[in-house]
């Protein structure tokens, strides 16, 4: 009789063991859904089991890990997208701070070269106009 029960025991054992796993799925898929944080802690509370249970289970143990992973680089995507907004805002403003400055001196470079041409002009006019009696 003791191998019957055994060997009920360990059937009922693989069935809580394969419910659980069950339940630790269905968390990953609702924490993931709530974009809620994906932690052996988190995961356990949800699926109503003990971390133990998923660091000693080979399967719980992969799913979490797994589900873990895939956590980090959805959010390793989202913080780099946003780097990458954040940065090509920078790199516009770059651009049409250069392309400003460009402007700017093209027209400081005009605006002294027509001082330098008015200046010639008023030194010939003064080289043109005879001095005066009072001058002399």
């Amino acid at each position: 009789m003791k191998t019957g029960s055994t060997a009920a025991a360990i059937a009922a054992r693989q069935r809580q063991t394969e419910q659980k796993l069950v339940q630790v799925e269905t968390a990953i898929g609702q924490l993931r859904r709530e974009r809620g944080r994906l932690t052996v802690r988190a995961i356990a509370d949800r699926a109503g089991v003990s971390a133990t249970f998923l660091y000693e289970n080979e399967a719980a143990r992969a799913l979490v890990k797994n589900a873990v992973a895939d956590s980090r680089s959805r959010q390793d995507r989202t913080a780099q997208q946003e780097h990458d907004r954040v940065e090509a805002s920078w790199r516009e403003r770059a651009l049409n701070a250069e392309s400003e400055l460009t402007r700017t001196q093209k027209e400081v470079f005009a605006q002294r070269q027509q001082i330098g041409e008015l200046m010639g002009q008023f030194r010939d006019f003064d080289q043109m106009v005879p001095a005066s009696p009072s001058s002399i």
